[in-house]
């Protein structure tokens, strides 16, 4: 018991240093007006809020979230194909997975969503 008591006080007191020193560090004297101006990627941050942006990037954008998700989602099953823990509902379940990938992809293909011009 007294051993656990020991590493709790231990690890509170690790905490609170490393909280201390990483305020300590993160403390800017040097403030100017660029560098408490916001950054906006680009973007004017005194003009208006309504600037129009390209709604190509932005479904581009997208895609790449969704199927930069789906890769993640795909890693699990790529560590197990081979192996005796993959099962037939397994491979068939990872089959119909890529297969619904697959059509999603064709469907962007041909809809024109890939293409950055034009």
């Amino acid at each position: 018991m007294e051993k656990v008591m020991v590493s709790v006080v231990l690890s509170m007191v690790l905490c609170l240093v490393l909280l201390m020193v990483g305020l300590f560090l993160g403390f800017s004297v040097f403030s100017g007006r660029e560098k408490s101006s916001p950054f906006e990627c680009g973007f004017d941050p005194v003009g208006s809020s309504r600037v129009p942006f390209s709604l190509r990037f932005f479904l581009l954008a997208v895609i790449f979230v969704v199927f930069d998700v789906e890769i993640i989602l795909l890693f699990p099953a790529v560590m197990v194909v081979g192996s005796p823990l993959m099962w037939v509902g397994g491979f068939v379940v990872l089959l119909f997975f890529l297969l619904v990938l697959f059509v999603g992809v064709v469907h962007e293909w041909r809809e024109g969503s890939l293409e950055w011009e034009g």
